[in-house]
Parts: C-alpha cells; structure tokens; sequence
C-alpha cells in the first residue's frame, strides 16, 4: 500500500514538473527565439477608426513592457475580414495579432463563406473596451425623439430611412434590432463608410442612424443633428441628457460595440497570458483612459476565457436577429 501511495506522489510531482518546463520552455521560446522579431498589431479597417486608436494607444505601452517592436498594420477590406484572414493564417508564435471589435462574429452569420470561425480560429487575448453606438436624426426628419421615430415609423411603414457604413455593420445590426423589438419598418440606405453616411444624414437624404459617439458628438453640440438615444443601459458622460434606448422597456436593445485583441488559434498560452497581463496594466493607465474616453470608449479589461464567453454569446445574439431579420451581405 505504502509503495502504491509513494508511487502515486512521485508520478503526480512528476507530471507537474513536466508541465512548468513545458510552460517555461513555451515561454522562453517567445522570448528568446523571436526576441527581435516585432509584434504586428494588424487591424482591419482603415486608419482614424475606433479600432485603430485603441491598437495605436496601446503600441508604446506593449512596446515598453515587452521590450520588442510594436507596429501596427492596417489590413482594410472586406468589413474586416481581408486582415482578420491573416492573422488566421499567421504562425501562432505571438508576434502577430489581431485587433477588433464585434464585427468579427456578426460576419460569421453575414457571410457564410467567409473561410474561417472566429470562435474556433482566433484565440481570445483581452478585452480592451466598449463603445457606444448613438441614435440621431435629421432635422428635416422631423423627429425628436424616440417615441416619436416610433411613432412616425408605425404610421409610415417603410417611408422613413436609415443610413449605415453597409451591411452587417453594429451601426446596420442596431438598427435592425431595434425594429425587430419595436415591430416596425424603415428602409436601410447602405453606403461604403461612415463619411459618406453622415454627409447625407446632415443633408437630410437619409433620416436617421446609428453612430459611434464621437463621431455625432460635435454635430449634436452645433444643433445639426438630433440625439434620439444612446445604445447603453445608461447615459454616457459626454451626452448625459440623451436617454438609454432602454427606456423604450422593449427587451435588451444594448448595443454597445466590444473591441479587444485576439490571436492565431495555437498560440501558446504563456504567451496569451503574458499579452493580457501586459495591456491589464497599459489600460488601467489614466492617459489611456482619457484617450479613449474622449472617443467615447470605457476601457475594460477581462480572462481570455471571459472574453471568449463574451464573444460566443454575442455571436449567437447577432445571428439570431440576422436570421429573423432576412439580412444578408452576399
């Protein structure tokens, strides 16, 4: 019996020993054998996006704690998916990551040929933020307020627009779920980006949209547009008079936008953990809060298995609502 316990304890120290220099083995490879290699943080949209800000604000910090280059690498095209299918096909050996937001799932359903899974292809590093989405509207709309777009949509079905930077965007999806909730109808103008979108939402061409709050808020302060309300469960500090979409008591109607940084499905997890602990401490910075909460972004920060959570059930709300709502992009 003695002999069985004793063998029993040595096989256990054994295994775990085995798994630390395992461990510490995938570690120092990250470490020594691409010591000089830079970090690619490939983001999939254009530059001056939300996305873009957040891997540029957290470059020097990751530069800095990681002691190698940092760049980031702008990889637009597709809504998104061009840059996300390379970091897919990049080797998992932490020197090429993705930054994004939740597109990244809401594509999945959009496209059913888009070559990969996000939640089995990438692996969940860190939550960086949120973002809220606001819903504006035209003067010459006519409305100025929620109830009131209600209202005129249920009197006009279909004669009211809404404009979006295309389809399957979390501007598109909002307004999609919104009229899901309200059961109501209004006509989706898509354009190619938000620029051209909010060009002729000034001009009265379209009614109204959902926008990214830094991109309204100075159109809102200068009276050329008009808050309906903010896609959180509460008010925003930089709007706090413009009231949460919750208040209309149809459902869960947050739509605030997640972003955060993933890597190629493989990738060690000494590494993915050094990642996180790493921006943990960039995004607890008081700069870097201020600068993303002048974007109208809360910095956040999670487990990459939380964050993972995150992403699966938000994967399964969006394609929910696109099967219901016939949306397709192809």
């Amino acid at each position: 019996m003695s002999t069985d316990i004793a063998s029993t304890r040595f096989a256990q120290r054994r295994d775990l020993l085995l798994g630390a220099l395992s461990a510490a083995a995938c570690s120092a490879g990250w470490a020594q054998g691409n010591a000089d290699a830079p970090i690619r943080l490939v983001v999939p949209f254009t530059p001056g996006t939300g996305i873009d800000l957040i891997a540029r604000q957290v470059a020097p910090g990751l530069t800095a704690q990681l002691k190698r280059p940092i760049f980031v690498d702008n990889k637009p095209g597709a809504a998104g998916n061009i840059g996300t299918q390379e970091v897919v096909r990049a080797s998992p050996d932490g020197t090429t990551l993705l930054v994004s937001v939740n597109t990244l799932v809401m594509n999945s359903a959009l496209y059913p040929k888009l070559g990969f899974n996000p939640l089995t292809d990438l692996a969940p590093v860190c939550l960086t933020s949120w973002g809220q989405l606001i819903l504006v509207a035209s003067p010459r709309s006519g409305i100025d307020s929620l109830a009131g777009l209600l209202s005129a949509a249920r009197a006009r079905p279909g004669a009211l627009n809404y404009g979006s930077p295309g389809t399957g965007t979390p501007h598109h999806l909002a307004m999609e779920l919104l009229k899901n909730r309200a059961g109501v109808s209004l006509t989706h103008i898509g354009y190619r980006g938000t620029a051209p979108a909010v060009t002729d939402l000034l001009g009265g061409q379209i009614d109204v949209m959902f926008l990214p709050i830094h991109v309204a808020l100075q159109h809102v302060k200068a009276g050329k547009l008009k808050a309906l309300g903010i896609s959180s469960d509460k008010p925003n500090a930089l709007l706090p008079d413009v009231p949460s979409l919750q208040t209309l008591k149809l459902g869960n109607l947050n739509v605030d936008m997640w972003y955060g940084v993933l890597a190629p499905a493989g990738t060690p997890r000494p590494m993915i953990d050094r990642l996180n602990k790493a921006l943990g401490e960039i995004l607890a910075q008081p700069e870097v809060a201020k600068a993303f909460e002048s974007q109208g972004m809360t910095p956040a920060h999670d487990t990459p298995e939380a964050f993972g959570r995150l992403m699966a059930a938000d994967a399964k709300r969006w394609a929910d609502l696109i099967k219901a709502q016939n949306i397709t992009a192809e």
